[in-house]
């Protein structure tokens, strides 16, 4: 696993809460309810994040929250009822990924389980998430697509 540190630029965001298991569920959310939300906004060429807020080991699957996110201006006048935030900046451990929904779990167990315990670095309060630029790669047809899982990290 390739983990390199990077100090990040806070940024704001919009987004779209999902409820519900992570996974292939959450693809779909970003297919039927994100993408023509950010079609409406003019939005596609902004980079997105992807806010997984529980642990779904010890958090029931139907209880699991995830936030579909949209780097936008603060004053930006957006339509729905997307909700807004600022994601803070800082130090991040940062790993790329690129495979399907289905393995990003194991990539995210792999990075808080086994590196950063070894790493002489901890968790802070900041939110962890997946960075998708906004040349990220995504296929349709296999469901594979590219993103930076994003860790904050602290010194012990």
């Amino acid at each position: 696993m390739q983990v390199r540190l990077e100090t990040l630029k806070p940024v704001h965001i919009a987004y779209l809460r999902h409820l519900g298991p992570y996974g292939g569920t959450i693809e779909r959310f970003w297919r039927e309810s994100v993408h023509p939300w950010m079609v409406e906004n003019a939005l596609l060429r902004a980079p997105r994040y992807g806010i997984s807020h529980d642990d779904p080991s010890i958090t029931d699957a139907a209880r699991c929250r995830y936030d579909a996110c949209v780097e936008v201006e603060a004053s930006a006048q957006l339509s729905g009822n997307a909700l807004r935030t600022r994601l803070p900046g800082g130090r991040y451990a940062v790993v790329d990924y690129s495979g399907p929904a289905t393995e990003i779990g194991q990539a995210w167990s792999r990075l808080l389980r086994e590196w950063l315990p070894e790493s002489g670095m901890q968790l802070d309060a900041r939110p962890c998430f997946e960075y998708y630029p906004t040349d990220a790669d995504y296929d349709e047809e296999t469901g594979r697509f590219s993103c930076r899982i994003c860790v904050p990290v602290a010194p012990l």
